[in-house]
């Protein structure tokens, strides 16, 4: 009997089904809305997103995954079932054969998990393949030749590094900074520097519209109205924010990946630095979508980086 094959990216903030002949067939937050007297679930995905920060006290919204990994067992099986049927709508005929990817630094029982809730969740067999090596195979990198090549996957719970070489991974780190990160620093530097408050999805979208990894001249810089609410007076208030501060309120978490991606260049063989140095970084995730982000690595790591085309959906395809 013929046997559906999918390709799911189990991002801590989205979730993307690969479906091969038919490409991404379901790009959606990794988010879920939970009746809590019922414990029965109400929404997931784009549905539950809108949710965020909405709700009255008898449902919550839930991020089943936290750093790449799974932190809420059932609420994740009930996520990967919607998913699954979302891009398979027949699947109950034929159960498919499911490759999720894994963060490089995942535990066995970590692993183990993953591939149980992908079971219960309708697959017929599931696989887990480190992130990094499926963002280099969506990035179109050679990665079976005997030379060396750098992925940095920065997703939305982590930032993944690593030197693959004839197949395998030779040296990684994976630092827990990434989408989600940017996301709390914005919000924290306007706190902050405004003494106003705003919520996950104004972070998200000031990072998205206007986020930058440097600043940029007077000319380039770009601004945005938000709206909050005022710490002092607890009133409605709102400001005008702009690139530049976007880069300084980021700047640490970037620092942090920047560091990270020095200790795999340390622990490397040299050899294979000398490919990397010819052949440059290549750069996936949302992460690489953030203006400027290439060109900060660059500057601070002196190798060349390239983004990967479509590099939100290296890792899927």
């Amino acid at each position: 009997m013929f046997t559906k094959k999918l390709g799911i990216d189990l991002g801590t903030t989205n979730t993307l089904v690969f479906v091969p002949h038919k490409g991404i067939v379901c790009n959606e937050p990794s988010i879920v809305a939970v009746d809590l007297p019922t414990k029965k679930i109400i929404a997931v995905g784009k549905v539950a997103k809108k949710m965020l920060g909405k709700t009255p006290g008898e449902i919550e919204v839930r991020k089943p995954l936290k750093d790449g990994v799974i932190a809420e067992y059932y609420v994740t099986q009930a996520m990967l079932k919607y998913f699954i049927s979302k891009a398979l709508p027949f699947w109950n005929f034929t159960k498919p054969d499911v490759i999720i990817s894994v963060p490089a630094g995942i535990t066995s029982t970590e692993k183990r998990a993953v591939i149980k809730a992908a079971l219960e969740s309708g697959a017929k067999n599931a696989f887990v393949v480190k992130e990094p090596i499926l963002a280099a195979l969506g990035a179109g990198v050679p990665i079976n030749s005997p030379s060396g090549n750098m992925i940095v996957n920065i997703g939305g719970g982590t930032s993944e590094i690593a030197i693959i070489s004839l197949g395998g991974i030779v040296s990684f780190a994976s630092v827990r900074v990434a989408g989600n990160k940017f996301d709390q620093a914005i919000a924290d530097y306007i706190k902050k520097k405004y003494n106003l408050a705003i919520g996950e999805q104004t972070a998200e979208r000031i990072k998205i519209e206007i986020g930058a990894a440097l600043p940029e001249p007077e000319v380039e810089k770009k601004e945005m109205k938000v709206k909050g609410r005022d710490l002092i007076s607890g009133m409605p208030r709102s400001i005008i924010i702009d690139s530049n501060e976007v880069a300084e309120a980021l700047f640490p978490q970037l620092q942090e990946i920047a560091s990270a991606i020095k200790q795999v260049f340390l622990k490397s063989p040299p050899e294979l630095i000398a490919d990397i140095m010819e052949r440059g970084i290549i750069l996936t995730g949302g992460g690489a979508l953030l203006r400027g982000m290439a060109r900060f690595i660059e500057k601070i790591v002196g190798v060349p980086v390239y983004p990967a085309d479509s590099p939100l959906f290296c890792v899927a395809k």
